[in-house]
């Protein structure tokens, strides 16, 4: 570790995907202020709950487990922080994209047609003031948080109001909150999947401060010119540090305390069109040279049954060869099979699509297509594009050929500036596809394809195999936005000046 950081003050889902630590539940509540004073009063109580970044022992010195049952974590809107009355000077440090809120940066998103806020869940027709959420290893646990917090409403005196309008899996449209949960096996064993059948979360970023593991950089760092990964640098992540630029990220409001070791998050929730999914690989594997499964795999990036990477895995055949090298690794081993590879030996995207979401989202160093020394390091264009996945799957798919229903993902992105990271990406590399070199072709699973205008995308060929290249046309909109807004997520420290009404500019 070459940054230290002070995880007493980072609030915990920052540093820790609470999904990897067996919090297989989460529950997460949004809130109006309606008196300043009162609202102060219940972020104050709250904070007294929120966890932080400390990292957990298995026991403590008495033996007991120090893994809480649940975990609380605390956000706001930019009209949050305003009903919560933080002085004026602070409210102008915050950027544009912030301040304007997910809804009217929805051109910039492409958030049309289904897609479009009109569409979203009723609770994103309120002002939405205050996110919390609660992650459990229990649903227990997460049931008991939330009475607690029902309590610091009532508490409140009418001064917060816990929101509803969330859709629920019997057709509810009136919810006051919205729940999440891992997805299960046939035999009851959590999964990593999502409704699609795709394994999540392997290769999020790795920052400096957050480990001081070197093998859990690999793939999810930043790649160097002599090949070696290293952590990213903490502004990307934590407002208040050095990033990428070599500067202190620009998003920061003042003062410094209410900046420091906080953060930016985009909380979305995108219903997944399980129906048309599995229909439209079926009719698209009709005229694929490969299994269905091999056509899915070149869609993400990465099989859908153990998340190994197509680039090193192109075919169904090399496919049964890495899962027996895969199966023969030991733990280590298999976390590397997983996460350290780069695109250098497929510049031309014959194995991984340039239209492939893991591409898409991280193409580690193959921007630069070949040419030596293009950039200072490998992932110039990539080390300040990204972003720290959170979330797990909601809902149940009932019935796999239809897409009604309440099912999918709440994605929620953390990064020091949002226009630069998430928004970048979402508008430029899934909408688009310019940097890739493939005119507007966007990304096949999460980009906007327009009914009307139906998309296509081109899986290359490999150069001198004489055989032509493979066109996916007619793309469905297989993700669409249900919901979604941009919060900050304060320091420790900063809860506590918030709260006390002590946030002072000058």
């Amino acid at each position: 570790m070459t940054h230290k950081l002070d995880l007493t003050d980072i609030q915990g889902n920052i540093i820790k995907a609470y999904g990897r630590y067996n919090f297989q539940k989460a529950r997460y509540l949004f809130l109006r202020i309606d008196d300043g004073n009162k609202g102060r009063k219940f972020v104050g109580a709250i904070t007294t709950k929120v966890t932080s970044a400390v990292p957990w022992d298995k026991q403590d010195t008495e033996g007991t487990s120090a893994v809480p049952q649940a975990t609380t974590n605390i956000a706001f809107t930019f009209d949050g922080l305003q009903a919560l009355e933080i002085p004026t000077a602070s409210q102008r440090g915050f950027p544009d994209d912030f301040i304007m809120g997910m809804s009217k940066r929805k051109d910039i998103l492409g958030d049309d047609g289904p897609s479009d806020p009109a569409n979203w869940d009723k609770v994103w027709k309120e002002k939405v003031h205050v996110w919390i959420s609660i992650n459990g290893q229990s649903i227990d646990a997460v049931k008991k948080r939330y009475e607690w917090i029902l309590e610091q409403v009532e508490a409140s005196k009418g001064g917060v109001v816990l929101l509803t309008g969330h859709r629920g899996e019997k057709g509810e449209d009136n919810l006051p909150y919205q729940d999440a949960s891992v997805l299960y096996d046939a035999t009851g064993m959590p999964t990593s999947k999502e409704h699609f059948g795709y394994t999540d979360g392997i290769g999020d970023p790795v920052f400096e401060g957050q480990t001081n593991v070197p093998a859990r950089v690999l793939g999810r760092g930043k790649l160097m010119r002599d090949g070696t990964w290293h952590p990213l640098a903490t502004g990307e992540f934590l407002l208040g540090h050095v990033d990428e630029a070599m500067e202190y990220p620009k998003t920061a409001p003042k003062p410094w305390l209410l900046a420091h070791n906080g953060t930016y998050m985009v909380y979305r929730k995108l219903h997944e069109n399980v129906g048309t999914f599995n229909r439209f690989l079926e009719e698209q594997s009709k005229s694929f040279d490969g299994s269905a499964e091999m056509l899915a795999a070149k869609f993400a990036g990465r099989w859908r049954n153990n998340g190994a990477p197509i680039v090193h895995a192109p075919d169904d055949a090399s496919k049964i060869e890495w899962d027996q090298r895969y199966a023969a690794a030991d733990e280590a081993g298999k976390r590397r099979m997983l996460t350290d590879f780069t695109y250098n030996e497929d510049i031309h995207g014959a194995k991984c699509p340039y239209s492939a979401h893991l591409r898409r989202i991280n193409p580690r160093g193959s921007l630069e297509f070949g040419v030596k020394d293009a950039y200072d390091t490998p992932g110039a264009l990539v080390n300040r594009r990204r972003i720290l996945r959170r979330g797990l799957p909601y809902g149940e798919v009932k019935d796999s050929t239809r897409d009604d229903g309440n099912h999918g993902i709440i994605f929620m992105a953390l990064n020091a500036d949002i226009q630069r990271q998430f928004e970048f990406v979402q508008q430029q590399w899934i909408n688009y596809a310019n940097d890739f070199k493939e005119g507007n072709d966007k990304e096949v699973l999460l980009g906007n394809h327009d009914a009307k205008n139906p998309s296509k995308v081109v899986f290359s060929a490999e150069p001198g195999s004489g055989k032509p290249p493979h066109f996916v046309s007619n793309i469905p909109r297989l993700v669409e936005t249900r919901g979604g807004d941009y919060f900050f997520i304060p320091s420790i420290t900063a809860l506590k000046a918030i709260a006390a009404g002590i946030v002072d500019p000058t």
